[in-house]
């Protein structure tokens, strides 16, 4: 009787010995698991803050631009933005579509980016005296404000970093390496219509609302 008791005993023993043996390496691998879960969760923001260049948990403000109703036709013609430069007083519509006849109703977009978006937006006009045109675009300097204003992005401030002179057929003004930034670019004729004037202007860091 008592050998038959000592065997049940070691029976129990034996399985409750299992039991936790089994229980140990079932919480280690819970928590292995928990440890890999978080190094992969790491690794993944790692990541990711670095392919933004930024830190892990900081936070990135998307910027905000104020809003303006733009008439979606001009004349006839679809409207892709409106331009704004107040130190030559004007305003002016931008048409979508660049053509001959646009040209005779106001400037155009010619090339590139459309309006507020990242990359180059080069807009042309003519010179002459309509005040909704080029005319006095000779007149801009350095640091000059303009203002785009379009029904998708909004209304967002550049600022003119460069004005220069080139021959009708040198369009590296055109170029789209703007390394993700917004730019705009300007472009009419000189009076005796020989050489392009070219402004340039980048967004304002400042514009951010």
């Amino acid at each position: 009787m008592r050998e038959c008791e000592r065997k049940k005993d070691k029976v129990f023993i034996n399985i409750m010995l299992v039991a936790t043996i089994l229980g140990v390496m079932a919480w280690l691998g819970i928590e292995k698991y928990k440890e890999d879960k978080i190094e992969d969760e790491k690794g993944g923001l790692n990541y990711i803050a670095q392919s933004m260049s930024i830190a892990p948990g900081e936070v990135v403000e998307e910027k905000v631009y104020p809003k303006e109703d733009v008439e979606k036709e001009y004349r006839g013609y679809l409207v892709e933005a409106r331009l704004e430069i107040p130190s030559i007083d004007l305003e002016t519509y931008v048409l979508k579509d660049y053509s001959v006849q646009a040209l005779n109703v106001t400037v155009t977009k010619f090339w590139g980016a459309g309006a507020n978006q990242e990359g180059n937006c080069c807009i042309a006009g003519h010179n002459f005296q309509n005040k909704n045109m080029f005319r006095n675009l000779k007149k801009l300097k350095l640091g000059d404000r303009l203002f785009v204003t379009d029904n998708d992005v909004g209304k967002v401030e550049y600022e003119v970093y460069d004005i220069f002179q080139v021959l009708p057929k040198d369009v590296s003004c055109l170029s789209q390496d703007t390394d993700g930034k917004r730019v705009v670019t300007l472009i009419t004729c000189t009076n005796d219509s020989k050489k392009r004037i070219i402004v340039k202007a980048s967004e304002l860091e400042s514009s951010m609302r």
